[in-house]
């Protein structure tokens, strides 16, 4: 049987690693968590979310999925923002998206990947309503590109849609949503300029969004 022993070996070297530096750091961490951040960003294995921002374990909550979507009929998308917002106090909601995405690039080709084809719907949706600008563009790469920035913001839109926002906004707890896409090729993030901290300023932060696409 394969027991992946070598995954084992580096888990006691980077856990060996992280006590030389902070021989508290397990102890601490055991305790409680303290999450400022919670970051919803894609399953894909080239997007590590704690890394790329430089945080350690404890300060970043996450939820991932392929394409970073956030749909209003995901329970398990929901819950994780419920426990961020409600339980754990979060301040700033991530949705982070990356350049290079294959489900972005199915549904610019449609093209059939079996079960996932269901979940890919609500970015072919994206890609229709987006019709026109993506037309605009005559490189498939950079095609590709802007649909991951156009998803970006549609999910910022859903996630400050969920009651879960609205009531938080509501009662008056400090709550940020933002968006931001990731460059696989030179490991660097971009503030898509949607940063939306209520209800009230959400469309007009979207259209703004939108229009510096164009």
């Amino acid at each position: 049987m394969l027991t992946l022993n070598h995954l084992f070996e580096q888990n006691k070297e980077w856990a060996a690693r992280i006590l030389r530096q902070e021989p508290d750091f397990f102890l601490k961490l055991s305790q409680q968590q303290f999450p400022t951040y919670l970051w919803i960003g894609c399953s894909d294995s080239r997007v590590p979310a704690n890394q790329i921002v430089g945080l350690m374990p404890g300060e970043l909550f996450v939820h991932r999925n392929v394409a970073n979507l956030v749909v209003h009929t995901d329970l398990n998308c929901l819950s994780v923002m419920q426990f961020a917002v409600d339980i754990l106090k979060v301040r700033h909601i991530i949705v982070c998206g990356h350049y290079g995405c294959s489900g972005v690039q199915a549904a610019l080709r449609n093209a059939r990947l079996g079960l996932s084809d269901n979940w890919l719907r609500h970015l072919q949706d994206v890609r229709q309503k987006h019709e026109q600008n993506l037309l605009s563009l005559s490189d498939e790469s950079q095609t590709s590109d802007r649909l991951c920035e156009l998803n970006v913001i549609e999910q910022v839109v859903n996630v400050c849609q969920t009651t879960i926002a609205i009531d938080a906004w509501e009662r008056g707890q400090e709550l940020a949503v933002h968006g931001w896409v990731y460059g696989l090729k030179d490991g660097l993030l971009r503030d898509l300029n949607i940063t939306t901290t209520g209800s009230h300023e959400t469309l007009k932060v979207y259209q703004a969004a939108i229009s510096s696409l164009s």
